[in-house]
């Protein structure tokens, strides 16, 4: 039997608002956030070397994001910035969704963790990729610890 997705190609944090998440056997994390009624949100990017947040400062890194209805009815919109920590979702049902890409080279030397802040009620879910150790989910490491 192939092994499925989860373990093999990404792991997950569903409830990954203002949370660590450790990048240190992965290659990446993708930030799925979602805020529903067209309120609009703002997400604040931050990298830390460990778990408790020791250094904690922000990772100016995101040139772009996607956005969409979040229901399944459109397809994901590309929108470039200048290079931030944060990105503004605006008050539009057509920017409920949100996905932000961080890469693991993007870090400071020394800084493994990141977390994505939502300032308004916005779901954050946390995908890491490209995982160093494939395995079965119920052996995946828990991703907010060193």
């Amino acid at each position: 039997m192939a092994q499925k997705a989860l373990g093999r190609l990404f792991n997950s944090s569903p409830a990954a608002d203002n949370v660590w998440i450790n990048l240190q056997d992965a290659g990446g994390v993708s930030f799925l956030c979602f805020l529903t009624g067209g309120a609009g949100d703002t997400y604040t990017l931050t990298q830390a070397q460990d778990a408790s947040g020791t250094g904690a400062k922000a990772l100016a890194c995101i040139t772009e994001y996607y956005t969409n209805t979040g229901n399944g009815s459109d397809a994901w919109t590309k929108r470039t910035q200048a290079v931030a920590n944060t990105v503004v979702a605006a008050a539009a049902a057509t920017q409920n969704a949100v996905a932000i890409e961080v890469l693991g080279v993007s870090l400071d030397d020394g800084f493994q963790f990141v977390r994505l802040a939502s300032t308004g009620a916005g779901a954050v879910n946390a995908i890491t990729s490209d995982l160093a150790v494939q395995r079965a989910p119920e052996n995946l490491p828990a991703m907010a610890t060193a």
